[in-house]
């Protein structure tokens, strides 16, 4: 679709916020650029969820984007120097209101968060247990929680999965 359509198909919704998630939003940044830019003009605040490899470049920061940012964990399976980018995640660090969110499979993982909090000045940290079902949603968090608590972080749940299960495109 033409950015044009994009943005005027989302501003129909009649919302206030408007959260780009899926895949990784900034390897498309210039067809997201005009569409975060009519979506601004127009009042509407964007929010853009990131794995923080790809740095969100000048335009985005400028139109008042908020970000969240979600380095992926070593559970993921992916090699640390294609998921953790310290320039980028620097990038990020100095953006106001940015929020950095970490899925979480066990109480173990949070060493992992702790040193890359440590490592890279990362501040607004959300933990999000990883599950597939609302049952699983439920037994993460409530493992993750203390612990969670204790460092002074953000908890959260994972809503769209309590609300539909793994159903894609919700």
């Amino acid at each position: 679709m033409d950015p044009a359509e994009v943005a005027g198909r989302l501003l129909e919704f009649g919302v206030g916020l408007i959260v780009v998630s899926g895949g990784e939003p900034l390897n498309q940044r210039t067809r997201l650029e005009p569409v975060v830019r009519s979506l601004r003009g127009a009042g509407i605040a964007v929010e853009i969820e990131t794995n923080g490899t790809v740095a969100p470049g000048a335009a985005l920061t400028a139109a008042g984007v908020r970000f969240n940012v979600s380095p992926k964990l070593a559970h993921s399976g992916v090699a640390e120097e294609r998921r953790i980018v310290p320039e980028v995640l620097r990038e990020f660090t100095r953006l106001p209101g940015t929020a950095f969110k970490f899925v979480c499979a066990t109480a173990s993982d949070l060493e992992e968060v702790d040193a890359l909090v440590a490592r890279h000045s990362l501040e607004n940290i959300w933990i999000m247990p990883r599950g597939q079902s609302p049952e699983e949603i439920g037994e993460g968090i409530r493992a993750l929680a203390d612990e969670v608590v204790r460092r002074k972080w953000n908890l959260s749940g994972r809503l769209h999965v309590t609300i539909w299960g793994s159903k894609r495109g919700v």
